[in-house]
């Protein structure tokens, strides 16, 4: 070119773009028909992470770039500029000759709108009516900030009664701005915040936040002066409950809770705030910790919505918590409590309703002309003493021989065991043995009109019990049934040895029952759960040993349907058959009086008297479950007469047709028990004929159709249909099969029955008849499913387990359920993995605002729900014993094993079959299922030089077409061990398959 263009013209500017201008550019400057011009600019970048189109840009946060225009078009654009950014431009002509650049150009875009104010940066701190916010300014300004704005407005509420606001509210405030509390706001209530950045351009786009305010405690109504206190006893107090006052979120439960004073201590004014007990505290448990107070009652919302009299020392449970009488010399605060619960939030409000002092005795004065005749009373009832005594050492005797012993025997054996394990003092354990012995022992009391109970119903009359009756049995000597009567002799004698309070003495006096009933066995608490298996579990299990036995074993009523000669067949064992108050009765067949009977018993929850409480309470339905035997050759036909009769929809079966007669465990025994079949033929044991068809098939009058199988790790679930001739009707019956319960003892992990348990719930439909559970006898794995079952719905609609007095209440209605005390262990752990963990399984449609949800930082906590979840999964983890790796500890498979602390269980091991020398079946491996099919992945370390061998065998073993390999090698050693280790590998085979290996 002759000459340097001119400087460049600005011919608009705005936020994100400049359109230029030049001279025009004649023959006689550029020297040339053939020239290019082009525009170069460049700008210093703002520190932003926006991704830009910007052609280059180092490291300086520098941008240039170089833009080839066209002279002839009517406008000449340099776009993607950043806004409010000073740009330098320059023109460069260029012909085939040469270059000439013009001289420099700076030029300021404009502003425009902020980008949005970044999220991650926007930091809330909530408390019950203030939430403080917190931000930065947006990473791309586009600008100078002038002002922020922030809209807000409650959206949800926790409390029915709030009144969210409409429409949102806003705050203005200046450019420096980064902080602001919003105050007066609703307890408990989500708001959700929208804060946008402005320039002098206007608003950008909002970055949207919710809040949810904390929850205050609900508010408790004073009462003025001794309003509180209706009515006083030597062992109980009346109060006034008032309903409490909700904020920001419903009320949970209402608490009383007594507390023992000291006698120096004085007495407050009732009616005023006092101090909380956040911690719910048993009698039980304050008797044998030593603590000052225990919850008497927790009472659910619905029981007070109007204030009401409560009698504190009634001698009932309400959820779960024993009202024990009080001690009448000793002195008491009765605390009244609102809670309001909301995730994992919990505010209470208390105060101190009324102030119980201790009762004296009046002093008696004899009067002389009754001495004589009271001295005759004296021998009188001393003879009688004497002969009471007589009768009860040969009761204790007989007691002794049945290995039945009161309840609280084996507590009093587990404290002095734990004592003597950690070497206290003989006073600390006489001390905590005696109030152990009064802590137990005391709650055998009944009111003298009340009947008597075991939890679920009466073993012999199946009433009912009350709602607000306790769930404890009397305990009993020997056999009769008792009914008490209150002895108050005692009550001096028992102050002295009571730590919290006295309680009145019960005797029994009884008639004869057909076995040993009733013992002492409360319910327990959901939240106690832990500490009470905990408890149970010390000394080798000492504590299940004795409970489990005191269970009577064996017939306790009659059976002479199923002992007739042409029912014997019908029986698969001679000593597992259905009593006759409860067994299923067949509708009988033409010229077959016998066809009536069928193996099978109804197991009821909730006893033969209607309640209102039965409806309301789902696992409460009588004939909810009927629990029969496998059915042999002869009786399938029965057995879907019974499905037909009963109008069931669902069939449980808990066993395998046939299983190994030898100890083999899951999942190793599920993939085996093909091969081994082929090996140990002598053991198999049938266990239930095969009732079910394959396609369709015809069992008398009835049609049953196959139509679907969902085959899973650890249960099948099979869909067919039910036809009757000469009915116009068909029927769908699911039936659920439990795969995964070893042929020997319990699953290892309750994590499958559970899942299981909770399919058959959600299939079952509400109008359908009674559940068909079976296993082989119809006992043991049976009477497990239905207590499972039954205590997972009392633990979520009651707060309380019952465990021993179900199984004790299933025993009434069939023989034997829950057989042995490993089954009768499974189930406390089942039940207590199933409150622990919960239910985990997430709809896959839901999985990602499930997994956002569960790895959102807690304000208060500082943790995830999915940190807690994974710690909560360690703690039920049970580490593995040595006695469980006891074949990977075997001094010859030692050095098999890459590290010593990271060995399969014999329970997982998959044992090697193909044949090589004197080499052993072991391999440091481990079977896995997955979601579908069982042992369907095989985990194992990475082979060492000298178990290169037998990784292979055990490829060829179990038929592996994948092998994944997740960890980094050295592949030069890998080809020596390989090289030198190969000519040792032979397996003599027909048969070649091919195998592929998938490095990650």
């Amino acid at each position: 070119p002759m000459r340097t263009p001119k400087s460049l013209k600005i011919a608009e500017t705005q936020a994100r773009f400049i359109a230029v201008d030049w001279e025009s550019l004649g023959y006689n400057i550029t020297r040339c028909h053939t020239f290019n011009v082009t525009i170069c600019y460049s700008y210093q970048r703002a520190a932003t992470n926006q991704s830009s189109r910007l052609s280059l840009a180092n490291q300086s946060g520098r941008a240039s770039g170089c833009l080839e225009m066209d002279p002839k078009a009517p406008r000449h654009v340099v776009g993607d500029l950043p806004p409010n950014t000073n740009v330098s431009l320059k023109m460069i002509l260029t012909n085939p000759e040469g270059r000439k650049e013009s001289d420099e150009t700076i030029i300021q875009t404009q502003e425009d709108v902020p980008g949005p104010v970044p999220g991650e940066f926007v930091r809330a701190t909530p408390s019950e009516d203030k939430i403080t916010l917190q931000w930065k300014e947006p990473l791309e300004p586009n600008g100078v900030i002038t002002q922020y704005e922030i809209s807000y407005s409650g959206v949800q509420s926790f409390d029915p009664s709030v009144v969210l606001l409409r429409p949102p509210l806003l705050v203005s405030l200046p450019w420096n701005s980064s902080v602001h509390s919003f105050t007066q706001l609703q307890p408990g209530t989500t708001y959700q915040f929208q804060i946008r950045a402005s320039t002098s351009k206007g608003f950008g786009l909002p970055s949207t936040l919710n809040v949810t305010t904390n929850i205050s405690a609900p508010t408790l109504e004073e009462y003025e002066g001794s309003e509180a206190s209706l009515n006083e006893t030597a062992s109980t107090i009346t109060v006034l409950l008032k309903p409490a006052q909700a904020k920001g979120a419903p009320v949970s439960a209402y608490q009383i809770v007594v507390r023992e004073l000291s006698p120096h201590r004085a007495r407050r004014e009732a009616g005023v705030a006092g101090e909380c007990f956040r911690e719910p505290v048993s009698f039980q448990n304050a008797a044998s910790t030593g603590l000052p107070f225990y919850f008497a009652a927790e009472l659910p919302p619905r029981n007070l919505q109007e204030p009401m009299a409560f009698t504190v020392g009634d001698n009932k449970t309400y959820q779960g918590f024993w009202n024990a009488p009080l001690a009448p010399r000793k002195n008491y605060n009765i605390y009244f409590q609102a809670v309001s619960r909301v995730e994992k939030e919990s505010k209470t409000q208390c105060l101190k309703l009324a102030f119980k002092g201790a009762t004296e005795e009046p002093e008696v004065v004899p009067d002389p002309a009754k001495q004589t005749d009271q001295v005759v009373k004296i021998a009188g009832i001393s003879s009688a003493v004497l002969v009471f005594i007589v009768l009860v050492l040969l009761a204790f005797l007989l007691l002794k021989k049945r290995r039945s012993y009161y309840s609280y025997s084996y507590y009093l054996k587990l404290a002095k065991k734990r004592k003597d394990a950690i070497g206290t003092t003989r006073q600390e354990m006489t001390h905590m043995v005696n109030s152990m012995d009064r802590s137990y022992a005391e709650q055998n009391t009944l009111h003298a009109e009340e009947p008597l109970s075991v939890g679920f119903m009466d073993t012999h009359t199946f009433s009912n019990r009350l709602p607000n009756e306790p769930l404890v049995p009397t305990a009993v000597l020997g056999g009769p049934l008792c009914s008490c009567y209150t002895d108050e002799n005692h009550t001096a004698a028992a102050a002295e040895n009571s730590r919290l309070l006295d309680i009145p003495r019960y005797h029994c006096e009884g008639t004869e029952s057909p076995y040993q009933t009733g013992q002492l066995h409360p319910a327990i608490r959901v939240a106690d759960l832990l500490q009470h298996i905990n408890l149970m579990k010390t000394s080798d299990s000492y504590g299940f040993k004795e409970e489990y036995e005191s269970f009577f074993e064996g017939q306790s009523a009659s059976w002479d349907a199923a002992k007739k000669e042409q029912n014997r067949t019908k029986n698969r064992y001679g000593n597992i058959i259905a009593y006759d108050h409860s067994r299923v009765i067949l509708q009988p067949m033409e010229d077959d009086p016998s066809s009536d009977y069928i193996n099978a018993n109804y197991i009821d929850v909730s006893g033969d008297a209607a309640s209102s409480s039965i409806g309301e309470r789902g696992y409460q339905r009588p004939s909810h479950y009927i629990a029969t035997q496998g059915p042999v050759h002869e009786t399938v036909y029965d057995f879907w007469r019974m499905i037909w009769q009963e109008q069931s929809a669902c069939i449980v079966m808990v066993t395998n047709l046939v299983e190994v007669g030898r100890a083999t465990s899951a999942p190793a025994q599920r993939l085996q028990s093909v091969i081994m079949s082929q090996i140990l033929q002598q053991g198999d044991q049938v266990k239930c004929y095969k009732y079910w068809p394959d396609d369709a098939e015809v069992y008398g009058d009835f049609k049953v159709t196959f139509v679907e199988v969902e085959p899973l790790a650890e249960y099948v679930v099979r869909t067919f249909t039910l036809e009757r001739r000469g009915f116009n009707e068909v029927r769908e019956v699911k039936q659920f099969h439990f795969t995964g319960w070893p042929d020997h003892g319990v699953p290892y992990h309750a994590t499958g029955l559970l899942s299981f348990i909770r399919r058959v719930k959600i299939s079952n439909p509400p109008t359908a008849g009674p559940i068909v559970v079976h296993c082989s006898a119809g006992a043991g794995r049976t009477g497990c499913y239905i207590v499972i079952d039954i205590m997972l719905d009392m633990a979520e609609r009651e707060g309380v387990v019952d465990i021993y007095n179900c199984v004790k209440a299933l025993r009434s209605r069939r023989i034997n359920m829950v057989q042995t005390e490993e089954q009768y262990i499974f189930i406390h752990d089942a039940i207590l993995e199933a409150c622990l963990c919960g239910e985990t399984a997430i709809p896959v449609c839901e999985f990602k605002a499930a997994y956002y949800d569960m790895i959102r930082i807690d304000s208060q906590s500082n943790s995830s729900h999915l940190k807690d979840e994974f710690q909560t999964l360690n703690s039920v983890t049970p580490q593995p014993q040595p006695e469980d790796c006891s074949i990977a500890l075997l001094p010859r498979n030692h050095e098999k094993n890459r590290f010593m602390d990271n060995l399969p269980p014999d329970r997982c091991l998959p044992f090697l079959i193909t044949i090589d020398g004197e080499s052993s079946n072991y391999i440091n491996a481990a079977l896995m299922d997955s979601y579908r099919q069982p042992a369907a992945f095989i985990v194992t370390q990475h082979p060492l030089p000298n178990t290169v061998k037998d990784f292979w065998r055990l490829v060829y073993d179990y038929g592996c077409t994948s092998i994944v390999m997740l960890n980094e090698i050295d592949l030069a050693q890998v080809k020596l061990n390989i090289t030198s280790t190969f000519h040792k590998i032979s397996i003599f085979t027909d048969t070649n398959f091919s195998c592929t290996i998938h490095v990650s």
